[in-house]
């Protein structure tokens, strides 16, 4: 790797290859390098559940629909026992992450980025240029490279509080709660967390157990105790089993200036209420593109993107991921949810995407909580 590359993507999960994708896009003679730590096709610990909202994102992209028959029911238990279920508006697909970032790396070295395995370990910042472990030179570098991203503690990144952490266990299992439904369950015990079912293609299902905040428990035996507790009956293999750590959105913003980007998990970009990631992960990469072409710039125009793209929509799913501790106000959401579609689609959009709330929904929410007290 003599020649300095354009810009240099460190991971090649969805946030980097939706990077490298949309980079060429922009710039087809840019010169694009993806660098991952594995090789592809590789596992990653996730729900699998491909929303609407980043379908989209990647048919902008120029990415096929990821193989997988439409699911379009979802289904939410509240903590009480309170159900929603009920048909969204669009349909979400689920696509194991082996499978979903292998395509994607494969459509961005279609598309011209150059794969290359490499673990980055050091990053040393220069006037007109970033190099990474003194043999990799690029104008720009893109961190992408997940929760424990090298890259943002290269930065300076503040520590994420243990208020803005999840901590999630996933595994895989034969049979499944309903084929041609989304299932959410949320526990009935503090602190904050849900168990899911989503539906794989072919039959079984993905089966996980997240716990939101400081009192999140780190022991894996724990995790699956309280997944069975919420999904009973379901037996998962032993060897899909894995946990993971996940930064939230709600935590403090961190995007330097510079030529040094953060994008998905790497930028603390993880749904604050559902745990999901994915899409923040492709729309934070899309931007990435459009600002790394602004070179020692790139970090003001990203900043102030994400600001444009996701700042309203931060406020109102931090202010409901404060409301979520308490048990009566997810069966209020849930019951209202149930009775009013508008409070089923700010729901599904808050959840999955960047919506926000409505002051009548969180009208018809509130009614709901005191007519339950």
């Amino acid at each position: 790797m003599d020649r300095m590359a354009d810009v240099a993507v460190v991971g090649a999960g969805p946030a980097g290859t939706a990077t490298a994708l949309r980079l060429l896009q922009l710039r087809p003679d840019a010169r694009v390098l993806l660098l991952d730590a594995a090789d592809f096709p590789r596992d990653k610990v996730c729900g699998d559940g491909v929303a609407p909202h980043v379908l989209a994102l990647l048919d902008a992209l120029g990415v096929p629909v990821p193989p997988g028959p439409p699911v379009w029911g979802l289904r939410v238990r509240s903590p009480g026992g309170r159900v929603v279920d009920a048909r969204c508006g669009e349909p979400s697909r689920v696509v194991p992450r082996v499978v979903l970032d292998a395509a994607l790396v494969d459509a961005a070295v279609a598309r011209g980025a150059v794969l290359h395995r490499h673990r980055v370990r050091r990053v040393d910042v220069r006037a007109d240029r970033v190099v990474l472990d003194g043999e990799i030179a690029a104008r720009v570098v893109v961190g992408a490279d997940g929760a424990h991203s090298v890259v943002r503690r290269a930065l300076g990144a503040p520590v994420a509080p243990p208020s803005a952490t999840a901590m999630a266990v996933r595994g895989y299992a034969a049979g499944c709660v309903d084929p041609d439904a989304l299932v959410i369950a949320f526990a009935r015990a503090r602190p904050p967390a849900y168990a899911w079912s989503f539906p794989l293609p072919g039959g079984g299902a993905n089966l996980g157990y997240g716990v939101f905040g400081s009192a999140a428990p780190t022991s894996k035996r724990e995790l699956l105790e309280r997944l069975a507790a919420e999904i009973p009956g379901q037996l998962l293999d032993p060897a899909t089993v894995r946990g993971h750590h996940l930064p939230l959105s709600s935590g403090p913003r961190f995007q330097p200036d510079g030529r040094v980007l953060l994008v998905g998990d790497a930028a603390a970009l993880v749904n604050p209420v559902t745990g999901e990631g994915i899409f923040y992960g492709v729309a934070s990469g899309a931007l990435a593109a459009r600002a790394a072409l602004r070179g020692e710039h790139a970090g003001a125009a990203l900043r102030a993107a994400l600001r444009r793209s996701l700042s309203r929509h931060h406020r109102h799913v931090g202010a409901l991921a404060r409301a979520v501790p308490h048990a009566r106000f997810v069966d209020a959401a849930v019951v209202a949810a149930g009775r009013d579609r508008r409070v089923f689609d700010t729901i599904v959009e808050v959840g999955l995407g960047r919506g926000t709330a409505s002051a009548r929904v969180l009208a018809a929410v509130v009614a709901d909580y005191l007519r339950l007290s």
